[in-house]
C-alpha cells in the first residue's frame, strides 16, 4: 500500500497507544454512523460505482479488473478458411493507497462542564469534513483522466467539432446562447452528444455543476418534455431534476482555475460506470490520553479511486 511517508516524526509527548476507553461511546456504532455520512452526504457516492468494494475488503488492498477484449468481425466466404484469434484483456489495478484522518482530544472537565455531547457533535462535523476532502480530492483528479475525445475545443468522436473549452480558453456559459436557448442547457447537451458517439448508455448518466450553473437551469424554461425526459417540471419541490437525460447534481467542490480575472469550472458529467470508488477501512475509536485526563476520538478513512473508463466521462471547462 503506497502511502505517504510522513517527513517528521510526531511530537513528543503525542498520545500514545492505549487500552480502549470502557465507557459509554461504543466505537463499532460510531464508525458505522461515520461510514453511513460519509455515503449520504457525498455527490461521490451519486456518481462512481463500489462494485470493487467488497474484493477489496476481502482480499487486499488491490484488485485485478479485467476488461472485455474486442473481437475482430471478419467478412465471410464459403470457400475460405476462417482466421482464428485469442483473445486478451487488458487489466486494472484498482489501489486502495489513500487515508485521511482525524483526532481530537475532549478533556474531562470540558466533558463534564458541557451541556451537550461534544463528541456527538465532533463526529458529525469529522464525517462533513471527511466529505469535503475526499470530494475535493476525487473531483480534482478526474479531468486529466477524461479520454481527450470527451474534453477541449474539437470534443466528439464522431463530429470533433464540439468546443468544451480547454486551458487559457474556456467557453463562456451566458443565460441565453445565440439561439435563445440557455446557454447551461446547450452545453448539456453539447455534453450528452460526446456520450452519445461514445455509445455510452443513456441510463445511468449524470452532471456535476456548480451552484451558478444551477441557478441559471431554475431560471431557465426547462419545463418541456423533450428536455426533462419526462412529463414533470424540472422545477418539482425547487429541485432539478432530469435534463438532457442527465441527474443534475450540485457541487461547490469542482475544480477551478483563474483565466483572465474570471474563475473557470470544470464541469462533469458521465456514466456511473467511468469511475469507481472504495473504501476498505472506517475506523472509529476512543482511547484514554496518557499525558492529560481525557478522550481522544480519532478516525480514519482508508480508500481508492480510479476513472475505469475514460470515454464514460465528459470534461467542459467554462466561465459564467
Amino acid at each position: 500500500m503506497a502511502f505517504p511517508i510522513a517527513a517528521t516524526p510526531s511530537p513528543a509527548g503525542s498520545p500514545a497507544a492505549n487500552p480502549p476507553y470502557s465507557g459509554t461511546f461504543i466505537p463499532e456504532i460510531w464508525s458505522g454512523k461515520l461510514l453511513e455520512k460519509f455515503y449520504a452526504a457525498t455527490v461521490l457516492a451519486a456518481i462512481s460505482n463500489t462494485d470493487y468494494e467488497g474484493e477489496i475488503k476481502k482480499y487486499g488492498d488491490k484488485v485485478i479488473i479485467r476488461t472485455i477484449p474486442t473481437l475482430t468481425i471478419r467478412d465471410y466466404q464459403a470457400t475460405q478458411a476462417i482466421l482464428l484469434e485469442r483473445p486478451s484483456s487488458n487489466v486494472i489495478n484498482l489501489l486502495i493507497d489513500q487515508g485521511k484522518y482525524f483526532a481530537a482530544i475532549l478533556d474531562d472537565v470540558m466533558r463534564v462542564q458541557a451541556d451537550m455531547d461534544l463528541l456527538d457533535m465532533w463526529a458529525d462535523d469529522a464525517s462533513e469534513q471527511l466529505k469535503i476532502a475526499i470530494d475535493t480530492q476525487i473531483l480534482a483528479a478526474v479531468p486529466a483522466q477524461v479520454d481527450a475525445l470527451n474534453k477541449g475545443v474539437t470534443a466528439g468522436k464522431i463530429s470533433g467539432n464540439i468546443n468544451l473549452g480547454k486551458a487559457t480558453a474556456p467557453i463562456t456559459v451566458g443565460p441565453a446562447d445565440a439561439s435563445g436557448v440557455s446557454g447551461i442547457i446547450s452545453l448539456l447537451i453539447d455534453m450528452g452528444v460526446c456520450l452519445d458517439e461514445q455509445n455510452v448508455p443513456e441510463t445511468g448518466r449524470w452532471a456535476v455543476l456548480p451552484a451558478w450553473a444551477v441557478g441559471m437551469l431554475l431560471k431557465s424554461d426547462v419545463r418541456a418534455a423533450n428536455i426533462m425526459g419526462d412529463a414533470t417540471s424540472a422545477l418539482r419541490n425547487g429541485r432539478v431534476g432530469t435534463i438532457s437525460r442527465f441527474t443534475i447534481y450540485q457541487s461547490n467542490l469542482l475544480p477551478t482555475a483563474v483565466e483572465s480575472t474570471k474563475t473557470a469550472f470544470h464541469i462533469l458529467a458521465g456514466h456511473n460506470s467511468g469511475l469507481t470508488f472504495a473504501s476498505q477501512l472506517t475506523e472509529m475509536e476512543t482511547l484514554r490520553v496518557e499525558s492529560t485526563f481525557g478522550t481522544l476520538m480519532r478516525g480514519l478513512q482508508v480508500y481508492g479511486f480510479k476513472v475505469l473508463k475514460p470515454e464514460s466521462i465528459v470534461d467542459a471547462y467554462v466561465v459564467r
